[in-house]
């Protein structure tokens, strides 16, 4: 089946199932380069009144430069089959591979020529509204379960949140 354009609220049941188990990529760039990666943190629904979507990126990624130079950026889910390409794209650096041409992922275009994938069963499109940095000190409860996840030389994300301006659907 091939990915159709669907409203993105008929999307949010789909993306809440994939991430914790399968994932999805991060996308960003345009026609004449890009990088993805896996991320297994994402967060969609309403804000502003908005329909949007919330990715988090370390900035030492380098995904990261891509989504800094960029007004979009995408959310592709992929099929459960597709644990290798998840595995790679969050293992391997795009410093160091081409990983969508070593994992045989086939690049569409949306608003903006934000890069997304044909394989995929669910991709957002999203023009980026909001960014702004993580930090320790913002982190009132749970430190016990929160700051496991970074070390003493930091590495706190960067919250990126988008404006879901399209929406694909296999189904």
């Amino acid at each position: 089946m091939k990915l159709h354009p669907v409203e993105p609220r008929e999307l949010f049941p789909e993306l809440l199932r994939a991430f914790g188990t399968r994932n999805a990529l991060l996308t960003a760039g345009g026609r004449e380069t890009c990088n993805t990666m896996t991320i297994g943190w994402c967060q969609a629904g309403r804000l502003w009144n908005l329909p949007v979507c919330t990715v988090y990126v370390r900035p030492e990624r380098y995904t990261d430069q891509f989504m800094e130079e960029r007004d979009y950026f995408t959310v592709s889910v992929l099929p459960e089959s597709e644990k290798k390409t998840m595995a790679l794209c969050g293992a391997r650096s795009g410093r160091d591979v081409d990983k969508i041409k070593e994992c045989g992922l086939t690049l569409r275009y949306g608003a903006g020529d934000a890069p997304f994938f044909a394989e995929a069963e669910a991709v957002l499109v999203c023009r980026k509204l909001y960014v702004q940095d993580m930090d320790a000190a913002s982190v009132v409860a749970g430190q016990e379960k929160i700051l496991p996840f970074y070390g003493e030389a930091g590495g706190w994300h960067r919250i990126y949140t988008g404006e879901i301006v399209e929406a694909y659907s296999i189904s």
